[in-house]
């Protein structure tokens, strides 16, 4: 049974990369086809795979149920939290993690920086979204029309003299953060303090949660806050591939997706 198990798992692996006939699968696991065809007719009968008139064989439809149940039952604070404990590691600084909930940027995870100065901001707390990385990255990955319905609606609080004061600059900056891939906050909500942020993605490629690194400017000068950039990717991608976005692959618009 054990074996039949492991030839199964073995197909469905062989069966990932593309579709395949009968032959095909027999020769790439060394078994002979009428083992192969039980599998594949066992398989076929509870929907993990398909063939079409050509038979050849792919993946089926109860695969793709299974693992939209299993990527709807992570939660992102569980999955981004040991590629942020590693960028916190890395750096020394700062990390946050931040999602949209009821139209605000809001805090749902932090890990202080090593040094002894600390950030007042804390788990809970909202990010204003026009002076924020995380707050620009959450919601540059937004429709055009919801972008700026929001940047519309945005009370523009001036926190320093480099906040962002009007819609049309905020909705400017937004696409910046669409064509770089990460936002900036550069002293625009707290003058002392500079910070890079990145989307964590889910399956879809929907932006799920904004994942930053932040240090006051007596640490590190704004530049060398950016220089971390590559080290919050390597820590955002690897969240979003456990969430089951593949990097590879080009994100769709938002009006593209369903």
């Amino acid at each position: 049974m054990n074996q039949s198990v492991t030839r199964a798992l073995d197909l469905l692996s062989a069966l990932q990369e593309g579709a395949q006939t009968l032959d095909e699968c027999a020769e790439r696991l060394d078994v002979h086809k009428s083992t192969i065809l039980r599998l594949l007719q066992t398989l076929e009968a509870q929907r993990f795979v398909t063939h079409d008139a050509q038979h050849r064989y792919r993946l089926g439809s109860r695969l793709f149920e299974l693992a939209g149940a299993a990527l709807a039952q992570r939660d992102v604070r569980e999955v981004a939290r040991p590629h942020l404990e590693q960028l916190n590691a890395q750096t020394g600084q700062t990390v946050h993690l931040a999602a949209l909930e009821s139209g605000d940027a809001v805090y749902i995870d932090k890990l202080e920086a090593r040094s002894g100065i600390r950030m007042y901001s804390r788990v809970g707390l909202r990010a204003p979204l026009h002076c924020t990385a995380v707050g620009k990255v959450l919601i540059a990955d937004k429709p055009l029309a919801e972008r700026q319905q929001i940047a519309e609606s945005i009370e523009y609080v001036t926190f320093t003299d480099r906040t962002i004061t009007n819609a049309a600059d905020y909705l400017a900056e937004l696409e910046r953060v669409r064509a770089d891939g990460f936002a900036r906050d550069s002293g625009e909500h707290e003058s002392f303090i500079n910070c890079v942020a990145a989307p964590i993605r889910d399956g879809s490629g929907t932006v799920v949660a904004a994942a930053s690194v932040s240090a006051p400017t007596v640490s590190l000068p704004a530049h060398e806050v950016l220089g971390l950039l590559p080290l919050l990717m390597t820590a955002t991608q690897g969240a979003s591939a456990d969430l089951g976005w593949a990097a590879s692959r080009p994100v769709p618009s938002r009006e593209e997706r369903p």
